[in-house]
């Protein structure tokens, strides 16, 4: 599954433990630039967009959670922490990918 990230200026641990869930970040874009604060153009090729709302503004926010919406794109809203986004991503039932876990499988 791939992410599509808005918000944050570095993203610190997000990226691991995101990878725990078997998301990949696509893209990452800090929401703080002016030509990020409008509508965006597009979230091909992601599967979810992530909004971390202590780093945007209502405006952009609805921006990307209406453009979600128009484009069948699963989105969570949190604050930029690690236990935030899991917490997050639990609610929407994504679950870990564990490498011991019997029911794992391989390629």
């Amino acid at each position: 599954m791939n992410a599509y990230l808005v918000g944050a200026d570095v993203l610190g641990n997000i990226p691991e433990l995101l990878s725990s869930y078997g998301i990949k970040v696509h893209k990452h874009v800090s929401g703080r630039n002016a030509a990020h604060q409008r509508k965006p153009a597009s979230l091909k090729g992601a599967d979810l967009l992530i909004l971390f709302t202590d780093f945007l503004s209502h405006n952009v926010m609805r921006a990307y959670r209406e453009l979600a919406h128009e484009e069948n794109i699963r989105f969570v809203a949190c604050r930029r922490s690690v236990c935030a986004l899991s917490q997050s991503l639990d609610k929407i039932e994504c679950t870990k990918v564990c490498g011991a876990c019997p029911n794992r499988k391989t390629h």
